[in-house]
């Protein structure tokens, strides 16, 4: 099996972005699913922007060394998100390993 989370890109479990968020830390959350997944349960802040488009789209995000947690379903998607990421010179983007099913086994809240 491909092993998506290679060592150079960090990982931050469910917990991890909970915290985060409680805390009020100046993050920005990633969710690279489709619309539709993002329509059916989403973290409340999270910004959609489907893997297929990252490319094109983040550049909305000019500060380049801001810390970014990028999540998916399970992970897969958003490790490859993070790699692009930083090969686009973001330099503190971090996967949410477990992606979206890791939040909801936790019971964390979502937004629809």
């Amino acid at each position: 099996m491909f092993n998506f989370f290679q060592p150079n890109i960090p990982q931050i479990d469910a917990t991890g972005v909970k915290r985060a968020i409680d805390t009020k830390e100046n993050v920005i959350l990633l969710d690279v699913r489709t619309p539709d997944e993002y329509a059916g349960g989403h973290i409340q802040g999270s910004t959609l922007m489907p893997l297929q488009t990252l490319q094109q789209n983040v550049t909305q995000f000019t500060d380049k060394s801001k810390k970014m947690y990028v999540y998916c379903r399970s992970g897969a998607r958003s490790a490859q998100a993070a790699r692009l990421l930083q090969q686009l010179g973001y330099t503190d983007v971090s996967n949410m390993a477990g992606g979206i099913l890791s939040w909801s086994a936790k019971g964390y809240p979502m937004s629809k």
